[in-house]
């Protein structure tokens, strides 16, 4: 991205361009290009661009700008650590072109340097922002870009034509998957009926692995404590036990004590009944199969397909096979 650029929307926000002191390319975005824009003062703001609106991707990533926004500005409402929304541009023709600029977080991605002794004191923390979380609630269910049409007046409405979007990526781009689509399709279509439960839509972050949580050592502090939860742009509004996939990514969330501890701590409600787990099956494999489908429109590599296929496809079948019982 150009400075110019950086400087064109800083003004559109009401910052002086000339302020700009450094523009820093940030690792991890798969889909938008992310920049950090440093101003002469110190202050730093993350600036996300996304591709060209004719760049290949999954239905459900239209506008992904938007439910990020939408995101930020719902998790402001209950206090949650995370990034608030400075300006957005959603218009491709605008000089400053599709953007969302909004605070930068304090830390890092969660990563192997935070000692285990540390751990559990983090994952309560975290249970208790995602209760919060789910706490905020919406005008109705599914994707707020309107990506996949406008929100459902039921959960089971909305989540069916999600699931139906992404057979239907799998369909066009030809994506590997350990089953057929026709079968998977069959065999989530037999547990739609558990989705009937969930009676209102809450906010839904559905990213939260540990790459997504910033973690800071406050100066003074012993302990680390949670700096931010970002990139929510693949929120929606909807049943919050999905939130639970991606915060025990490849693994089971009844194991993670800590963050049920903590989740439990802050109002959040977590049984897992029958027509729960079958939820949470279903939540499960729409993850995985979204990380086996977009390695096509991404164009991954052989080395991203390899790990997909050997550490999300067993992962995968297992949600199905919990389905199918």
């Amino acid at each position: 991205m150009s400075e110019e650029r950086a400087q064109r929307i800083l003004e559109a926000v009401g910052v002086a361009g000339e302020r700009l002191a450094r523009c820093r390319s940030l690792d991890g975005g798969t889909y938008n290009a992310v920049e950090e824009l440093l101003l002469d003062d110190g202050s730093r703001y993350v600036l996300k661009v996304p591709p060209p609106s004719a760049a290949p991707g999954m239905s459900h990533e239209r506008e992904l700008l938007a439910s990020e926004a939408e995101f930020y500005r719902a998790a402001a409402t209950v206090d949650v650590v995370a990034p608030r929304v400075v300006g957005v541009c959603l218009d491709e023709s605008a000089s400053t072109g599709r953007y969302l600029l909004m605070t930068a977080c304090p830390g890092e991605p969660w990563d192997s340097s935070i000692a285990d002794g540390e751990q559990a004191g983090l994952r309560r923390e975290l249970g208790r922002q995602v209760a919060r979380l789910h706490r905020v609630t919406g005008p109705g269910y599914g994707y707020p870009s309107g990506a996949l049409g406008p929100l459902a007046e039921d959960w089971r409405t909305a989540f069916t034509t999600m699931y139906d979007a992404v057979l239907d990526d799998a369909r066009r781009y030809r994506a590997w998957l350990p089953r057929p689509v026709d079968e998977v399709a069959r065999t989530a279509k037999a547990a739609y009926d558990a989705l009937d439960k969930v009676s209102e839509p809450c906010l839904v972050h559905f990213d939260l692995w540990q790459g997504n949580v910033l973690v800071e050592r406050p100066e003074g502090s012993a302990s680390p404590v949670i700096g931010g939860l970002i990139d929510g742009e693949r929120m929606f509004w909807g049943d919050p036990l999905a939130d639970f996939v991606s915060l025990a990514l490849l693994g089971d969330i009844k194991q993670d004590e800590a963050f049920l501890a903590g989740y439990q701590e802050a109002g959040g409600h977590a049984e897992f009944t029958p027509a729960a787990r079958r939820r949470l099956a279903l939540y499960r494999s729409y993850l995985y199969l979204i990380m086996h489908i977009e390695l096509v429109p991404r164009a991954s590599g052989k080395e991203n397909e390899s790990w997909v296929r050997k550490a999300v496809s067993p992962e995968l079948t297992a949600a199905l096979d919990e389905l199918d019982v």
